[in-house]
């Protein structure tokens, strides 16, 4: 799951590879704004086939927040 948002990142939000760790903030480290983030959003639920609820998205601060969050979904 790390390595599908990680190549989310990199290839669909020009992320530098070498900056995407699990420990990574998407404000803070990789510099997204709330545009990227919103198309963050959309394409994990197309990848992945989850709804990421709205107000969830305050909780989901770094890269393995993400993942987590995506995995515990699709239980």
């Amino acid at each position: 799951m790390f390595e599908d948002l990680k190549s989310i990142l990199s290839e669909e939000l020009d992320v530098p590879e070498d900056q995407i760790t699990p420990d990574a903030e998407f404000v803070n480290d990789l510099k997204l704004n709330s545009l990227e983030i919103a198309d963050l959003v959309v394409l994990c639920e197309e990848r992945f086939g989850v709804t990421i609820d709205e107000q969830d998205l305050h909780s989901l601060i770094c890269v393995e927040d993400l993942v987590e969050y995506i995995e515990n979904k699709n239980e």
